[in-house]
């Protein structure tokens, strides 16, 4: 199965889903994450404030960020190869770059956001 890593630029959590109004396209990309995890998918998430070490070990990302810089991220490699930039994938299209196909019975993208951060913790 093909390896998917998602280069993000610094979140205020690991997902970016937390606070009292997160924003819908990471809502809708953390739900969509969990899915596919869920559906055995090889796909990792590297926060730029919390997962510096990944943009650092990776040659591909670092030459993205001389070239782009953290502007130009979310960054999408699938076994190394930029297949996405600027922008968050879509559920249909990290299906298809973990090589699974559709569902029927797949779930829609989550509406509602979650938090990531705990009750108690007072990000919520």
């Amino acid at each position: 199965m093909p390896s998917i890593h998602v280069y993000e630029p610094a979140l205020c959590c690991n997902t970016g889903v937390c606070g009292p109004d997160p924003a819908q396209e990471l809502v809708t990309f953390t739900a969509d994450l969990n899915y596919l995890k869920g559906r055995g998918a090889d796909i990792a998430r590297h926060n730029l404030a919390g997962d510096v070490q990944a943009f650092a070990d990776s040659t591909v990302v670092r030459g993205f960020l001389q070239v782009a810089g953290s502007e130009g991220l979310p960054l999408v490699l699938v076994d190394d190869v930029t297949v996405l930039t600027g922008r968050y994938p879509t559920r249909a299209e990290l299906l298809r770059y973990a090589g699974l196909q559709p569902d029927a019975s797949d779930p829609s993208p989550a509406a509602a956001p979650g938090c990531c951060c705990g009750s108690s913790s007072g990000c919520c």
